[in-house]
């Protein structure tokens, strides 16, 4: 008894020292990759692996450079670009502007789908509540605003973090366990790694959608402020290099693990997901209802655990800009974070589709990526900032092919935007 204790102690220890890469989680699996990886595991099987694969390890990278810079310099991104950069004001409000725009119509759909993934796990279980599902999809998405939103007024690091740990804890374990119901087979996730893009309508969306959502802007230039707010130090170099790189490593793995559910699940069914509604249909006649409600769960817990950063983002980047400090009990904090719970209500109340809103809104972030890139590149390289801990070689071929990698799926983006409208 005492060793399974000692064990259990152990594991939520484990779990519980994880750094500020938790955030990044939360930042990168939202619904929003859950529904790309979906629709993408649906319709073109394990197509899109290798652009997961490349998206995670510039992540990685983008994520440990942006780490290195605060704890060497003490300065956070924005504020950094201000200061270091010329014509850094401009750049660091493009960003602001670029990167609030995607998160908020991020927060739209995600909040669509939450709600959407309550009403059907009800549903599950009470059939007769079909008749009211616009009702009870807006009263659900407005407590869980409401919720979210009151935890956000408690405002202290360490509390975002347990709440997040517990939410992508949830996650994460739910996909991996789904996935051991339902799988495609070796030889499909061995072509997924080869480089291909679907030659169908929508299959170029998609791809940008995949970065936008795993190579988020938002993921790196919030890094600055929670590496401060965990309190960690020029002491803590490598923590942060470990804390990166295990965030990178757990984000395609579970990524990868959904988009593998839903191939070994509907691809070979011919049913790709376009509704909510889609994943109940298809999932239950294979997987059951108890591996069907988990990967609800899963899905769910996606959803509360990108609310809470991106509800965090325009506050975060505005306070990034102004000081470098972010204060969660200032006036313009709670107003920010108000102005944000009522946009994130647009999709429940016109009941628009959330699954199509979260991969535009994907697509949008796609675009202040080279910005973000190119303004990190500047500073890691600036010896009077770094001194000693100059970016390497490698470290910069790598930023240059995530930096051409950007341009592709941005100039990809604008292509697929323009045949959507």
């Amino acid at each position: 008894m005492e060793v399974k204790k000692s064990l259990l102690k152990k594991i939520l220890g484990l779990i519980l020292g994880f750094g500020p890469g938790i955030f990044a989680i939360g930042y990168t699996i939202g619904t929003g990759s859950v529904t790309s990886m979906i629709v993408a595991g649906s319709t073109y099987g394990m197509q899109l692996l290798w652009v997961l694969l490349l998206s995670c390890l510039f992540s990685g990278v983008l994520m440990y450079v942006y780490g290195n810079y605060a704890l060497i310099s003490g300065d956070t991104a924005l504020y950094g670009f201000k200061k270091h950069i010329k014509g850094g004001k401009l750049i660091a409000i493009l960003i602001i502007i670029g990167i609030s725009f995607g998160q908020w119509n991020s927060l739209m759909g995600i909040l669509g789908i939450s709600a959407n993934i309550i009403f059907e796990i009800f549903a599950i279980y009470f059939p007769g509540l079909r008749g009211s599902e616009y009702e009870m999809v807006l009263g659900i998405a407005i407590v869980v605003i409401a919720i979210m939103y009151g935890l956000l007024l408690i405002g202290k690091y360490t509390f975002f973090e347990k709440i997040l740990v517990i939410f992508v804890s949830i996650m994460g374990l739910s996909f991996l366990i789904s996935l051991f119901m339902v799988y495609p087979l070796p030889i499909e996730v061995a072509k997924g790694l080869i480089p291909s893009i679907p030659e169908v309508k929508g299959g170029k969306m998609l791809v940008a959608a995949f970065v936008g959502t795993t190579m988020a802007a938002a993921t790196f230039l919030s890094r600055p402020l929670f590496v401060q707010g965990k309190g960690w130090t020029k002491a803590n170099l490598g923590q942060q290099k470990k804390d990166a790189i295990l965030a990178a490593i757990l984000v395609f793995t579970i990524s990868a693990s959904i988009m593998a559910v839903a191939c070994g699940a509907l691809f070979h069914q011919g049913k790709p997901v376009t509704h909510v509604l889609d994943m109940v249909s298809t999932l239950e006649p294979v997987a059951g209802k108890f591996a069907l409600t988990l990967f609800f769960f899963g899905t769910l817990s996606a959803g509360l655990s990108s609310i809470f950063p991106c509800l965090l983002i325009a506050p975060i980047l505005v306070a990034d800009y102004q000081s470098g400090k972010l204060d969660t009990n200032s006036k313009q904090f709670r107003i920010i974070t108000a102005i944000a719970c009522l946009f994130a209500l647009i999709v429940p109340i016109f009941g628009a589709n959330p699954i199509e809103m979260q991969i535009l809104s994907q697509v949008f972030n796609v675009f202040v990526l080279p910005l973000v890139i190119i303004g990190i590149m500047l500073l890691i390289n600036n010896k009077k900032i770094m001194g000693q801990h100059k970016a390497s070689i490698w470290i910069n071929i790598v930023l240059v092919l995530s930096l051409l990698f950007a341009c592709i799926i941005s100039y990809n983006g604008i292509m697929a935007l323009g045949a959507y409208f």
